[in-house]
C-alpha cells in the first residue's frame, strides 16, 4: 500500500477569497484513518486555517457530512483506504450555502425541521398516568425513521432540492413520520398541514437518492411515500366523511 495520498480539498474564506479553489495536500495515509482523521492532520500539521465541522467521530452527530469523490458521505465513516490511490477531492455539501472552507449553512433545513414540529404534541394529559408505555410493536411501527441524526447527506443528494429549493426535503418528512407514526402523539393533522403545500411531500418524484446515501438506513425516501399515501387517504376521508376527525 502506498504511504501518501493526495487530497483536493475544497477552499473559500469570504473575506479573502472572491471565487473557491481547491488546494492540494499530501498526507501519510494510514490504513486505519478515515476522511476525517486526514483533516484534523492537515489542521494540525500543515495549515490550521482549514475550516469543516466535526465533533463525535462516531456516526452518531452527523455533523462530519461532506462530499468526498462527488459523494455526500460521513467523513468519520469514509475510509482512505478505499480511495487509492486518490486524489481525494473533499468538498462542502452540495445544495447548500458555504459559510467557509468546508463549512456550510444549515439555516434552511433547521427552519424546515421547525415547521413539522418534530416533538411528540399532546392534546390532553390525563393526570393519573404518569408514564405512556408502548409495547415492542408500537415502538417498531417509528423507530426506523428515529434513526435520523440531521448529518443533511440526503439533501445533498437530492435532485429536487437541488432544483427546488423551497422543497422541504426528505429527512424533515422522516422526521415527521417518525412522530406521526408514535402512539403518543396528536400532532398530525399538523404536520399535514404543512407538508401538503407547494413546497412539502408532493414536490418528492422519488428518485430515492437520498435513502442510498442515509448512514443509518432510515429510507426518507420510503417515509415520504408513505407520507404521501396517508395524505391522499385523509384527502378522500375528509371529502367523503367531512364529519369524521382525523387523528
Amino acid at each position: 500500500m502506498a504511504d501518501k495520498i493526495t487530497l483536493e480539498v475544497f477552499r473559500y474564506r469570504p473575506d479573502d477569497n472572491s471565487e473557491p479553489s481547491f488546494q492540494k495536500y499530501m498526507i501519510p495515509l494510514q490504513r486505519d484513518w478515515v476522511i476525517l482523521d486526514a483533516l484534523n492532520y492537515i489542521k494540525d500539521h500543515i495549515d490550521g486555517t482549514l475550516s469543516y465541522r466535526w465533533s463525535c467521530r462516531m456516526g452518531i452527530c452527523g455533523s462530519c457530512g461532506m462530499m468526498v469523490n462527488e459523494k455526500p458521505v460521513l467523513t468519520c465513516a469514509a475510509f482512505l483506504e478505499n480511495l487509492i490511490p486518490g486524489p481525494v477531492r473533499i468538498e462542502p455539501l452540495e445544495n447548500f450555502p458555504v459559510v467557509r472552507d468546508l463549512v456550510i449553512d444549515m439555516r434552511d433545513f433547521l427552519e424546515k425541521l421547525k415547521r413539522v414540529k418534530p416533538w411528540i404534541i399532546r392534546e390532553q394529559e390525563d393526570p393519573a398516568i404518569e408514564e405512556y408505555k408502548q409495547t415492542p410493536d408500537q415502538l417498531a411501527d417509528f423507530k426506523q425513521y428515529s434513526m435520523c441524526i440531521n448529518c443533511m447527506l440526503c439533501y445533498s443528494a437530492c435532485p429536487v432540492y437541488g432544483l427546488e429549493p423551497e422543497f422541504t426535503g426528505p429527512a424533515v418528512i422522516a422526521l415527521a413520520q417518525r412522530y406521526n407514526m408514535d402512539n403518543r402523539d396528536h400532532g398530525n393533522s399538523a404536520r399535514m398541514d404543512a407538508l401538503s403545500d407547494e413546497s412539502g411531500m408532493w414536490q418528492c418524484t422519488f428518485i430515492g437518492d437520498c435513502s442510498k446515501v442515509c448512514p443509518k438506513k432510515v429510507d426518507p425516501a420510503g417515509a415520504i411515500q408513505r407520507y404521501k399515501v396517508h395524505g391522499a387517504n385523509t384527502w378522500w376521508k375528509n371529502l367523503l366523511l367531512p364529519w369524521a376527525k382525523d387523528k
